[in-house]
């Protein structure tokens, strides 16, 4: 229970004294290129995401981190558990910004930061703005932005990986960037396990080679999001067999 409370007062505190940078990161935004502009915006959630970490007391691995190309793309992986985006954000050097769901953009000052972030907010219960979302996300993407998308669209709490949902091919399709396949394997055991307690976990984050049979080509996007599917399924499967 104490890790809990330690990581929720300093989610708390942090996103507060945050303010001052969360301003001239706003004014910053679409005055330089995105290559130059991204890896500024990203440093104060990258930074909240190793302290959180480390809050924890969890150990990640990554492999293939060099696999993911320059520029664009979209991040695929599966859906464990809520230290996913975390994880991800401590451990990747890319910057991204992210899909969420819809009701997260009532949270003040970190909706404000995943908006400066450039993540897609998406009401799942409305079609059309689910609709006009993955538009405005293939839009950030032909800007030079890249996103991790989770197309399980809920969290697996360590069991099998679900159904991944077309939206995310799509916007990558429409887009015509790589996509990168992400195992991530660990984060369950942070919390979702716990009954409500954080403990110390070792979380694995396999990166593959990219993607980019659908770019330019017709390719179905069941065929592309199935394709994914095994690649990430693979990964878990093989680290099992080793250990």
């Amino acid at each position: 229970m104490i890790r809990l409370i330690a990581c929720f007062l300093y989610m708390s505190g942090y996103l507060v004294y945050s303010i001052p940078a969360l301003k001239r990161m706003k004014k910053l935004a679409g005055t330089m290129l995105v290559s130059e502009s991204d890896p500024i915006i990203h440093k104060v959630p990258k930074q909240w995401s190793k302290t959180m970490m480390n809050l924890t007391g969890s150990t990640v691995k990554v492999e293939g981190e060099e696999l993911i190309p320059e520029g664009p793309v979209v991040l695929i992986c599966n859906h464990e558990g809520d230290f996913d985006i975390p994880v991800l954000l401590s451990s990747i050097k890319k910057p991204f910004g992210f899909v969420s769901k819809i009701e997260v953009k009532k949270v003040p000052i970190l909706s404000s930061w995943m908006e400066v972030m450039n993540c897609v907010f998406i009401d799942r219960n409305n079609r059309p703005q689910a609709i006009a979302s993955l538009r405005k996300g293939a839009e950030l993407l032909k800007k030079g932005h890249s996103i991790v998308i989770f197309p399980e669209g809920t969290r697996s709490k360590g069991g099998p990986i679900g159904t991944f949902k077309v939206g995310g091919f799509r916007l990558a399709k429409d887009a015509n960037v790589p996509i990168v396949p992400i195992s991530i394997e660990g984060t369950s055991d942070v919390f979702e396990k716990n009954g409500w307690k954080v403990k110390p976990a070792y979380i694995k984050v396999n990166i593959s080679h990219p993607i980019t049979s659908h770019i330019n080509s017709n390719k179905d996007v069941k065929l592309l999001a199935e394709e994914t599917k095994q690649i990430i399924i693979s990964f878990r499967e093989n680290r099992r067999m080793v250990s």
